[in-house]
């Protein structure tokens, strides 16, 4: 029996695949929640291409991962192949709206011009965190603003972030607390090659696209509060969250960080049906018994049942 979710609004959701590498077991599985949670609530799945990291795209990924999730049974209403009125739908064409939300923010004295080097943050940073930024970054450069100076090197646009807990309620992971000025500091929004950053983009394009929900790997639950908070600053109302568990090798090692990842790819050039790999995937998660040995994302979604998914925050493939 299908467990259908009754918005008040319509849902809209998506996928934001980056093309940097080949999808992996854990990309797939996400993709395939994030499609089922849309599905079920009747709603609108978007397709976006997360590749503002230029010289780390892979020449030719982007419409390879569209192909590989279309060979599993997948499809979105919106993307970069089939339009929509949130085009484009690939963020290393939407640098406009990045640079329109930093001004803004840049107006009410939201953000500052930061160019701290790494070892010079580590002197005097106290809060280690365990996100991608290291350690809390201490505010060295807020005094300064936006105003221009001479650079020991080309400056980055960080957020003055405010004080105070930001508490958000997942739905897979309850509730989650965390006080971004403490464990994050002041985060950057561009870099100083000009790069915009991940949380900045996300959120611009979340807001711009009308997310309600998004559904990621939990890998991403600690840059939720950071979002959330961003989102607020810039008067925009931000979605929900909804953090699946992660799908780690039998030895509990990360996919993305293993030498080949167990791309998707691999098993499709091995023969593999997509029922069975949709099944194997469904299995790890908890959605179907596990004799299942083949489903598509259809009859899945038959029985689709979110709840068995709270709580957990990995789940291993079998050795």
């Amino acid at each position: 029996m299908q467990h259908r979710v009754e918005p008040t609004q319509e849902y809209r959701g998506r996928f934001a695949p980056s093309p940097t590498g080949d999808l992996h077991l854990g990309s797939a599985a996400a993709a395939l929640v994030a499609w089922l949670a849309a599905r079920a609530a009747g709603g609108t799945l978007v397709l976006r291409v997360e590749d503002l990291d230029r010289p780390r795209v892979v020449p030719g990924m982007a419409a390879r991962q569209l192909d590989e999730l279309r060979w599993l049974g997948l499809d979105w209403d919106e993307g970069p192949d089939v339009g929509g009125p949130h085009a484009p739908y690939a963020q290393s064409a939407r640098g406009a709206l990045y640079e329109a939300a930093i001004a803004e923010l840049a107006r009410r004295d939201l953000v500052y011009l930061c160019d701290c080097s790494r070892t010079e943050v580590a002197r005097v940073a106290s809060a280690p965190h365990a996100g991608e930024e290291g350690l809390a970054y201490p505010g060295l450069c807020r005094e300064n603003g936006m105003r221009a100076r001479v650079w020991k090197r080309p400056p980055a646009v960080r957020l003055l972030v405010p004080e105070g807990s930001v508490t958000l309620r997942d739905r897979f992971q309850g509730e989650i607390a965390q006080d971004v000025a403490r464990s994050v500091g002041d985060f950057v929004l561009k870099r100083g090659d000009g790069v915009y950053s991940y949380q900045l983009a996300v959120v611009v394009d979340d807001l711009a696209m009308q997310m309600t929900e998004v559904v990621r790997g939990v890998d991403l639950l600690d840059s939720a509060p950071r979002q959330l908070l961003l989102a607020r600053l810039l008067g925009g109302t931000p979605p929900t969250f909804a953090h699946l568990p992660l799908v780690l090798a039998h030895d509990g090692t990360r996919l993305a960080k293993r030498a080949h990842g167990l791309p998707i790819r691999d098993r499709r050039d091995a023969g593999q049906p997509p029922a069975a790999l949709v099944a194997e995937l469904a299995r790890l998660l908890g959605l179907v018994p596990p004799d299942t040995e083949q489903i598509t994302p259809r009859a899945l979604l038959e029985r689709f049942d979110p709840a068995s998914l709270a709580g957990r925050r990995e789940v291993r493939l079998p050795a």
